[in-house]
């Protein structure tokens, strides 16, 4: 029983993270056009998302531990170690991504153009990222 409410508490903080990135690949185009007090909502609303994000990934981590030790995986099998590795990669990637840009967004003298086509690229990356981690943890590679 605890297992599988551990799980359900895992699947849904993994939603919680990822999901919210989603809704930012049609807001970036909006961004482009949008007058600067538009702007500023749709920045606010991203920083809100990465908030959402980072809390819902202490969950998951929390959850993800707890998991292993409870179920019947060990902390060397491929597809856990794989997916370690890219958390850490990611969450290195999130620290310098999105917040840096997203503050110089509004510095007098920023090309915008330049700042909102650098927050797009860094969001494909963080969903590829984060995207890979969940491929790991549903298919479960036996990668050695």
């Amino acid at each position: 029983m605890w297992y599988s409410v551990l799980l359900y508490i895992h699947i849904l903080s993994a939603i919680m993270s990822i999901g919210p990135f989603f809704i930012f690949i049609p807001v970036m185009k909006r961004l482009r056009a949008a007058e600067p007090l538009e702007q500023n909502a749709y920045l606010n609303t991203f920083r809100s998302a990465i908030r959402l994000a980072k809390h819902a990934g202490h969950v998951l981590v929390a959850s993800g531990i707890l998991l292993v030790i409870v179920g019947s995986w060990a902390w060397s099998t491929s597809w856990i170690v794989m997916t370690i590795v890219l958390l850490v990669g990611s969450l290195l990637f999130l620290a310098r991504a999105f917040s840096p840009k997203i503050r110089k967004f509004n510095e007098p003298g920023q090309n915008k153009e330049a700042i909102i086509r650098l927050l797009n690229r860094a969001l494909w990356i963080y969903l590829v990222l984060l995207l890979s981690m969940l491929a790991f943890m549903i298919v479960k590679p036996s990668l050695w």
